[in-house]
């Protein structure tokens, strides 16, 4: 005899069709991190590999290589006001594509007060034409379902446009991908928005993996996410489940069941963003998309 599928069960198999994709961020001088993907990820993985300000260009390409040893895909952070000069971003591309094979890197503009050196904004990284030179064909462009603390919405919507512009003019494909937040509505609304503005590059889906509540608490209020913050704050259990570290189920599964129903949506995938632990984010991961 059929019986009716269960909301949990239609939940449980959009979820791990989400989970098809997913990809995971650390940083280029993490050791433990770097020792974690190496010996958990499967092969494939995208590796998200941010570096920080003033760090050298060494230690970036030297981690995108282990990454690359391990059978793995690295993504490195290509941060404008982080580098010094054209000549430098240059460097940096010849080396991560010649001894990393890095194919795909996320361009973003970067938060510090003072830039480094000519460069101001992602934009002009993809407007200096060294990322498809040097065999660069995909980038990944950050986007902000609940705004930017410090950049008003109008010019985050006219900044992803041009970049969105520049990036086809020359040929390189682009992938979007969001600020981890914890209420599904501002990003399924946010996707609804891209599509409507006739952006039709595919959105993964950033997610806080696990960390402890101090921890998560910080980084969330220092990104610009405390608005969905407060509202896990109000919701009794799941918000005890998400702040005590825990990848929010509810979060990715409402995301996952939207995207199901609206295919259109252009949800393709999830972004760990996880906090010196991607072995706890792949492990939750795979056992998501096991439960299928």
């Amino acid at each position: 005899m059929l019986t009716a599928q269960t909301h949990d069960d239609r939940e449980r198999v959009a979820l791990a069709d989400l989970l098809r994709t997913y990809s995971v961020e650390i940083t280029a001088h993490d050791e433990k991190a770097l020792k974690a993907v190496e010996s958990t990820l499967a092969p494939g993985t995208e590796v998200f590999i941010a570096n920080l300000p003033d760090e050298r260009a060494e230690v970036l390409v030297a981690a995108a290589l282990r990454v690359r040893r391990a059978g793995l895909e690295p993504v490195p952070h290509i941060v404008a006001r982080n580098l010094k000069s054209r000549d430098d971003l240059d460097g940096m591309l010849a080396s991560l594509v010649r001894d990393a094979g890095v194919s795909t890197a996320l361009i973003l503009g970067g938060d510090r007060d003072r830039k480094a050196g000519n460069f101001e904004n992602a934009l002009q990284i993809i407007e200096t034409g060294l990322l498809e030179a040097h065999g660069i064909r995909r980038i990944a462009i950050g986007c902000y379902p609940e705004g930017h603390p410090r950049i008003p919405d109008e010019v985050l919507w006219q900044a992803l446009r041009a970049k969105l512009d520049a990036a086809a003019r020359v040929g390189l494909e682009t992938v979007l991908v969001s600020q981890f937040l914890f209420d599904p509505q501002p990003l399924i609304e946010f996707a609804r928005a891209l599509r409507r503005e006739g952006i039709e590059a595919p959105l993964r889906v950033g997610v806080a993996g696990p960390a402890d509540r101090t921890k998560l608490i910080r980084y969330a209020l220092r990104c610009g996410v405390g608005a969905s913050l407060r509202v896990l704050r109000e919701r009794g259990s799941l918000a005890r489940n998400v702040l005590a570290g825990e990848t929010p189920d509810a979060l990715l599964g409402a995301a996952a069941v939207a995207q199901k129903e609206e295919p259109e949506l252009g949800m393709a995938g999830v972004h760990f963003f996880t906090f010196g632990d991607p072995a706890g984010s792949a492990r939750w991961a795979e056992e998501a998309r096991s439960a299928e």
